[in-house]
């Protein structure tokens, strides 16, 4: 008697390879091709890419305030000495 896992191994194995010989299995593979064209088309980037630039502009958007508050300070010190 086959074990109740190796029989759940040999119906999935089997189900694999009779998708595997339909159609089904054709459109999948065109369709993933179809997929991987488009997107080589776009200007996309990776989540890391996307992460660092965020993280940059973090920083960027970080120092412009603080270079705001000091040229601020500069204008009322210069406005009181005038």
């Amino acid at each position: 008697m086959i074990a109740p896992n190796q029989w759940l191994d040999d119906f999935q194995k089997n189900m694999s390879d009779l998708l595997a010989k339909t159609p089904a299995a054709d459109i999948e593979r065109n369709l993933k091709a179809l997929m991987l064209q488009t997107f080589s088309r776009m200007d996309l980037v990776t989540r890391e890419e996307f992460d660092i630039q965020a993280d940059l502009l973090t920083r960027a958007l970080q120092r412009v305030d603080a270079l705001e508050s000091r040229v601020q300070a500069l204008e009322q010190k210069l406005d009181k000495t005038q």
